[in-house]
């Protein structure tokens, strides 16, 4: 069982929590990462997700996505949750939080990390990551609109923003 802390719309804890799973009370709020890993190359790390899912089953999201555990901080949560699904440690070093969205029942913070890694040494979370790769942007937008990789709302902003970081360096 998750729990979670729960948010007030100016994103302040309350003190109180919430079970995952369970519908979230109109006014309370829950903070959700999402992890873009972008190698040197300018490519994403993208996971399948397993076909039993119950949210996007068997559709390419990005690296790594969750909700923060009680007590976690935004980075802390990014971090746990690429242990969790990849046995991967993040390079915090070289991440970025690029922007925070505010939605119905949650905020989102959407993290951008520069880190080469080599995608064969992953331990792939069985009941969550059926297998992962590396993707261009251009890639991502197509399978996208194929309705293979999940269309976020912030899809092309992230994407937008990455291609322009990736070509100041």
């Amino acid at each position: 069982m998750e729990i979670l802390d729960i948010y007030n719309e100016d994103r302040e804890r309350t003190g109180r929590t919430h079970v995952r799973g369970k519908t979230v009370r109109e006014g309370d709020f829950i903070l959700v990462v999402h992890v873009w890993i972008m190698n040197s190359s300018g490519e994403f790390l993208i996971q399948k997700r397993q076909p039993w899912k119950k949210l996007f089953p068997g559709m390419w999201d990005c690296a790594v996505a969750g909700a923060a555990h009680a007590g976690d901080s935004s980075e802390a949560a990014a971090v746990r949750e690429a242990r969790e699904e990849l046995e991967l440690e993040l390079d915090m070093a070289s991440a970025e939080l690029v922007f925070t969205d505010k939605f119905s029942f949650g905020f989102d913070d959407i993290w951008l990390v520069r880190q080469d890694l080599d995608i064969e040494s992953l331990c792939l979370q069985e009941e969550e990551v059926a297998m992962v790769r590396w993707a261009r942007p251009d890639e991502i937008r197509e399978m996208a609109e194929r309705e293979e990789f999940i269309k976020y709302y912030y899809l092309e902003k992230l994407l937008g923003m990455a291609e322009q970081k990736n070509a100041e360096v």
